[in-house]
């Protein structure tokens, strides 16, 4: 079955497997620690969407994450040419998930950024948009993804070997969803962590190395949940 899905979740995959000091395993960082994890947020569930104006501050920067952290430009590119081979449960997307490397949402920022002690990435979407919509739309794709244990990604004439783990979100916002993905092309392995957190009317994504992701993740939840 061929299905053709794109989402911030596979564009991050891609991303990542171009760096060229991409190692087989997920490293174990040594920058500063994450700052303490802020409470959850009493933004009550029918809050009113931020602008995309207002998502950006609300973006980490290299004030939050340390001199070894240099964050990237972001440059636009096209994926028209992905496709999904052996994930059913993907096919039920259908064109709910957005092309262009985002989900369909009007609302959003992102940053992205190098890890200067090895090599690694780390990327970050905010969305912003009512709570039963973000819900849906990262519950249904987590949902689906993590529903297929192996499947196949082709980007143009490049196919990558995708196997899937559901693992447990730290306990932030009013919903969570984590996995880990392993990424297999032209004999490199890639290890990926996407965590997902809802605070009321924002979705906050981080995608990267495993040890980049679980050590920024509260940094990033408190400055989204802090009081404005």
């Amino acid at each position: 079955m061929r299905v053709r899905v794109v989402s911030i979740l596979f564009l991050t995959a891609v991303t990542t497997l171009s760096v060229p000091a991409c190692s087989t395993t997920s490293h174990s960082s040594t920058a500063s620690p994450s700052a303490p994890v802020a409470p959850t947020s009493a933004w009550a569930n029918d809050e009113a969407p931020l602008s995309s104006a207002a998502l950006e501050p609300l973006l980490l920067d290299e004030d939050d994450l340390g001199s070894d952290y240099a964050r990237k430009n972001e440059q636009p590119t096209r994926y028209d040419d992905v496709t999904v081979l052996g994930c059913p449960a993907l096919d039920e997307l259908g064109g709910m998930a957005a092309t262009g490397g985002s989900l369909a949402l009007p609302h959003k920022a992102k940053a992205s950024f190098t890890y200067a002690g090895g090599g690694s990435e780390m990327f970050e979407e905010l969305y912003s948009d009512s709570a039963d919509k973000l819900s849906d739309r990262i519950g249904r794709i987590f949902d689906a993804m993590t529903g297929c244990l192996e499947y196949q990604l082709l980007t143009g004439s490049t196919a990558i070997d995708i196997t899937t783990q559901k693992t447990a979100a730290p306990q932030l916002g009013d919903e969570q969803w984590s996995q880990l993905l392993t990424f297999s092309v032209g004999g490199r392995t890639t290890v990926v962590k996407q965590t997902a957190v809802r605070t009321g009317a924002v979705l906050l994504i981080i995608s990267g190395s495993p040890a980049l992701v679980d050590r920024h993740l509260g940094k990033a939840h408190a400055k989204v949940s802090a009081p404005r």
